[in-house]
């Protein structure tokens, strides 16, 4: 089979590689068809995840179709089609019983990561039963790619740690795909005003379009001269969703007393924490990898439309263009790209 593969920092190529077999009774094949490529990728690329070796095929999100099982699996059969979880969960270790599944003993975040992941023309899935999630018959399978990661990161990481409620004031910093997930999850709880932070002018537009009550492009304001201006000591919730050390500086800058700062975004390098002020101001500040246990809901809320995750998607290509796709991704703000999505057929 065809896959993209990471050959170190910088270095990557769509090749052939053997197709995988079912190695234990737990696992399903599947055959993708429409995956996308994360941030989470990118930084990979960059060196920033030295877990990942020289031969990892790529990617940990997609839809698809199961082609094996192995004879544990009872939940799927071959034909079936199926939502690739970024998350394996065994189901059965302590942490998968406190539904932490990213840190399950057996799995979490092993994708593209410590196995072989979803950017390829078939896929072995670990734990299938806990990994694998039904695609209702007629769903829009574009739109449900959205579910393997970003949108659970958004909202379990971002809005349910940032612990929005009705009324408050929510400053996201970074209008990429993982904040734009936590734009349109945090609706869920009625904010009073919803204030996206980028410096590039085309994905702020969108986030308008998306929810966000204001914008602000950090290369053209002081975003915390303007949030202080704007409120009464700053915001409710300030949820970090690009992982470098400015904009979690931001956060820093503009969160009120009693607030919450949800870091979202996947950092390389350390942060400069301002203990000394934060401390006194009672703020409480959220780390985490996306656990996917909020999946099945919002599964039900973007097969019913109330979750509108297809305006996310701004590019496609097929699997033969994956060296272009990637290009494309990670040259976002010139091609005016949020998420892309990269199809079998």
């Amino acid at each position: 089979m065809n896959a993209m593969v990471y050959h170190g920092p910088g270095q990557k190529a769509w090749e052939s590689v053997d197709t995988p077999k079912v190695l234990h009774p737990t696992d399903a094949i599947i055959r993708v068809t429409k995956t996308t490529i994360c941030g989470t990728d990118l930084h990979i690329l960059k060196g920033d995840v030295p877990a990942v070796t020289d031969g990892r095929i790529l990617g940990h999100e997609g839809v698809g179709v199961v082609e094996a099982v192995g004879d544990a699996v009872s939940n799927f059969k071959p034909g079936d089609r199926v939502l690739i979880s970024c998350i394996t969960s065994c189901g059965k270790c302590e942490y998968c019983k406190k539904q932490m599944y990213s840190h399950c003993e057996d799995g979490g975040w092993i994708l593209g990561h410590l196995i072989n992941g979803t950017q390829a023309e078939y896929v072995r899935i670990p734990h299938a039963d806990n990994s694998l999630y039904p695609i209702p018959a007629g769903s829009d399978e574009e739109a449900l790619v959205m579910l393997s990661d970003i949108l659970p990161t958004g909202f379990e990481i971002g809005v349910l740690y940032g612990a929005v409620k009705p009324g408050d004031t929510v400053a996201i910093v970074g209008a990429g795909p993982v904040g734009m997930a936590s734009l349109l999850t945090a609706q869920f709880y009625s904010p009073a005003r919803l204030i996206m932070i980028d410096v590039d002018d085309a994905r702020l537009e969108m986030a308008m379009k998306f929810g966000a009550t204001e914008v602000i492009n950090s290369t053209k304001a002081d975003v915390a001269a303007h949030i202080k201006a704007t409120t009464k000591d700053g915001v409710d919730v300030a949820i970090e969703a690009v992982g470098i050390p400015q904009t979690f500086d931001v956060c820093q800058n503009i969160i009120r007393p009693g607030g919450h700062l949800a870091n979202v975004g996947v950092h390389g390098t350390s942060v400069d924490l301002q203990i000394q002020k934060l401390w006194i101001q009672n703020v409480t500040i959220t780390t985490g990898l996306v656990n996917t246990n909020t999946t099945p809901m919002l599964l039900k809320n973007v097969t019913s439309g109330r979750l509108q995750a297809e305006g996310l998607i701004t590019h496609r290509f097929k699997f033969n263009d994956f060296p272009q796709a990637y290009e494309v991704f990670g040259n976002a703000a010139k091609e005016k790209a949020m998420k892309v999505i990269i199809s079998s057929d």
